[in-house]
């Protein structure tokens, strides 16, 4: 993304601070890379120093975080966090702030919404029952979407020159992060199988969940819900499973319908 000026290539000296902020902050959410900063400057048209400077500000406040390859950054949880809860008064999540509650009481365990970034898994919202927390899933967390049912749930949408684009256009920045094709590809086509995801301890150890994708009427992939909670409590309880599955996919399908 660039930012137009009254002259070519010099920096804009009229923008606020806040405002060539946010034209950083946009840059690297839009997918830029900070490794070369001068390119960063002529992208955002501020110059080099001011660069530097402001990546320093975002960093230490929080809001963005170096890439753990190196050279680059990211938009950082506690920025993601703010942008989920003022995503809170948007038509999909408002409605799901309204459904996640209900299948929390109807299963006993803790329900999600998360959506995709990238290659990556955002959680916008989490409602838990009054238990104690045993999921390390907080609202703005991210992990690379091919390790957890949400991000499953969604990649599934997608065929296989679609995925193969996701992943062109969005590798991950850590080669932990990369998927085993083989691996995914199975897990994917048991997810279409099924219409659900689930998880056995795949994600954390003792946590077991399952998600559906949340799907517009044009077949966009918006969103994912999701149920997670300790395996014991599917192991004391044979018809949780079902129990789980079936609210999972009604309350994808509810969200699904009034995306319509």
């Amino acid at each position: 993304m660039t930012f137009p000026s009254d002259r070519a290539g010099a920096a804009d000296a009229s923008a606020s601070p806040v405002e060539r902020a946010f034209r950083l902050l946009r840059y690297i959410a839009d997918g830029g890379s900070t490794a070369n900063l001068s390119d960063v400057a002529r992208q955002i048209n501020v110059n080099r120093v001011t660069v530097m400077r402001l990546l320093e500000s975002l960093k230490s406040a929080g809001l963005i975080e170096a890439v753990p390859s190196g050279g680059a950054h990211r938009l950082g949880l506690p920025f993601l966090t703010l942008a989920a809860s003022a995503l809170g008064s948007a038509d999909l999540t408002s409605r799901a702030r309204q459904t996640l509650p209900a299948l929390v009481a109807q299963t006993g365990l803790s329900a999600f919404l998360a959506v995709l970034e990238g290659t990556e898994l955002i959680y916008l919202l989490c409602e838990t029952p009054d238990t104690p927390l045993v999921t390390r899933i907080r609202v703005g967390s991210r992990i690379p979407a091919h390790r957890a049912t949400p991000g499953l749930a969604m990649l599934a949408t997608l065929d296989a020159p679609a995925l193969a684009d996701l992943y062109a256009h969005h590798p991950p920045a850590n080669a932990d992060h990369r998927p085993d094709w083989d691996t995914l590809n199975v897990a994917l086509a048991r997810v279409r199988e099924n219409g659900c995801a689930w998880s056995f301890s795949g994600l954390e150890a003792g946590i077991d969940s399952c998600a559906a994708a949340v799907i517009d009427s044009r077949g966009n992939v918006l969103a994912a819900v999701s149920v997670a909670g300790p395996n014991t409590a599917f192991a004391n309880d044979d018809s949780l499973r079902a129990k789980v599955e079936a609210g999972v996919k009604s309350a994808a399908g509810e969200l699904s319908r009034s995306s319509l």
